[in-house]
C-alpha cells in the first residue's frame, strides 16, 4: 500500500470516528438514576427523613429533603420504585426515598437531589408517582 492510500484511509477513519451520533440523546442531566427493584424497595435503609418538596423538570424528579446529621456528606440516598404499576387513571407507581444516615449529630440538614425517572414511563402519556414516605403524589406527564 502506498503512502497516499494510507493517508487517505486515515482521513476516512478520522471522519467516521468524529461523526456526530444524533441518536445518543439519552444523556441524563439528573443527579442519579431511579432504581426499579421490588427487593430494594423493601430491603434498602429507611432512616428518618422529611420530604420538603417534589418537582418534575423534563425527565428529572427533584426532591428536597431534610434529616438530622453532621453534614450529610456520608448519606446514601436512592429513589426506589416498587416495580408495581397500579391500574387507575392515570396509572400509579409506588416509590420511596431511601436514606442511609449513620451521622450522629443534631444539625438539621436539607439537600436537593434529582432522579432520572425516564424508566418509569408506562403506556399512555402520564403516570402518577406516589412517594410513600412523603404521603405525596406527583403527576409525570410525557
Amino acid at each position: 500500500m502506498n503512502k497516499s492510500s494510507l493517508i487517505g484511509l486515515i482521513v476516512v477513519f478520522g471522519f467516521l470516528a468524529c461523526s456526530s451520533d444524533d441518536d445518543n440523546n439519552n444523556i441524563s442531566s439528573c443527579d442519579q438514576l431511579t432504581v426499579i427493584s421490588s427487593k430494594q424497595y423493601v430491603d434498602e435503609p429507611n432512616h428518618n427523613l422529611t420530604i420538603n418538596s417534589l418537582k418534575i423538570n423534563e425527565n428529572c424528579l427533584k426532591i428536597s429533603f431534610s434529616s438530622s446529621g453532621c453534614s450529610g456528606d456520608s448519606w446514601e440516598v436512592k429513589l426506589i420504585d416498587s416495580e408495581e404499576i397500579l391500574e387507575s387513571n392515570p396509572p400509579k407507581r409506588n416509590l420511596r426515598l431511601s436514606l442511609k444516615n449513620e451521622e450522629l449529630c443534631d444539625a438539621y440538614i436539607t439537600k436537593e437531589i434529582s432522579f432520572d425517572i425516564l424508566g418509569l414511563k408506562v403506556d399512555g402519556n402520564r403516570v402518577s408517582l406516589n412517594i410513600k414516605n412523603s404521603d405525596d403524589q406527583i403527576l409525570y406527564e410525557y
